[in-house]
């Protein structure tokens, strides 16, 4: 089905301030589980014309404390593969609790996700600030079921590019910049989705970083970077298009969760364990978050770049 100019138009709305804007700021809980109740039907009804899918994913991060909590998001990655099949999921670090060890890789890894690895579902990791307390995360990047080319990395799937990063204190930011810039500015790719550990903008714990809103916005604008997803914020978050590009939370994967507020970048936010999918169509980006008991609990379509 062709995407119309009118539907394009509604949803460029809907991206910048949340489908029936209530502006920003702390909102009580009722109003915004009423709110996001309304949008999620509302999206579901627009997401039946963008037309053919191209790609779906899911992504997590902080996932690797081995406990019931990983196991149920697990479970539920799982169950969401039947439902809706996919064969990409991202790991935006902290893959390994506490230290990175690779000889807990059974319980952090490979049973809380085994279905899916028997389904052949291909995880694609980075390298969070846990992961470098062992050997610096040499033994993660080369670990076969975490297809990390090097510390950092690009890949392309279907009408995407991602570009995966180490966002850790120690890594050499000038070369890594360098490298990232030569790649964005290379890339054909219709979708450019970046992906790291730590947050550029964020209303959780940590915040939003002005050193990370320093070093990556001018270069996610110029080359229209869709989305970045990131971790270490232990919670759920989706926010407003800023300077084009959408970014991520999603590190609600199995550690311990911590309170995460409303801010003016935020479109919807929320403390519990679960997942996050991404559905690529022509001209829009569907992101949805799912929690343990398999139900969305958000769901906002963003307009690609124009």
């Amino acid at each position: 089905m062709a995407f119309k100019r009118r539907q394009f138009l509604t949803l460029a709305a809907f991206s910048g301030f949340g489908i029936g804007a209530i502006g920003f700021g702390l909102r009580s809980l009722a109003v915004e589980r009423d709110r996001n109740r309304t949008n999620l039907n509302l999206v579901t009804t627009l997401k039946d014309s963008l037309g053919p899918l191209q790609l779906r994913l899911i992504a997590t991060a902080d996932s690797g404390s081995g406990d019931k909590n990983q196991f149920a998001v697990g479970r539920a990655m799982a169950d969401y593969h039947t439902r809706s099949p996919f064969q990409l999921a991202i790991l935006a670090g902290d893959n390994i609790y506490n230290s990175g060890e690779i000889s807990k890789i059974k319980e952090a890894f490979e049973q809380p996700y085994g279905e899916l690895l028997k389904r052949g579902v291909k995880f694609r990791a980075c390298l969070g600030n846990h992961d470098i307390r062992t050997e610096n995360g040499v033994p993660q990047v080369k670990y076969a079921d975490f297809n990390m080319d090097d510390r950092y990395y690009t890949f392309t799937q279907g009408p995407a590019q991602f570009f995966v990063l180490e966002t850790n204190t120690t890594v050499d930011w000038k070369t890594q910049m360098t490298w990232l810039t030569q790649q964005l500015e290379q890339s054909k790719a219709a979708w450019k989705i970046v992906y790291g550990h730590h947050p550029i903008y964020s209303s959780g714990s940590y915040g939003t970083n002005a050193e990370m809103v320093k070093r990556f916005s001018a270069v996610f604008k110029q080359y229209r970077v869709n989305l970045y997803v990131n971790g270490h914020e232990h919670h759920y978050e989706r926010s407003r298009k800023i300077e084009g590009t959408t970014y991520l939370v999603t590190g609600h994967g199995g550690a311990s969760l911590r309170p995460v507020q409303m801010s003016e970048s935020s479109e919807f936010s929320v403390s519990r364990f679960g997942f996050s999918t991404i559905e690529l169509y022509q001209n829009s980006m569907v992101i949805q978050g799912i929690g343990t008991d398999g139900k969305v609990f958000d769901r906002g379509i963003v307009p690609q770049w124009v």
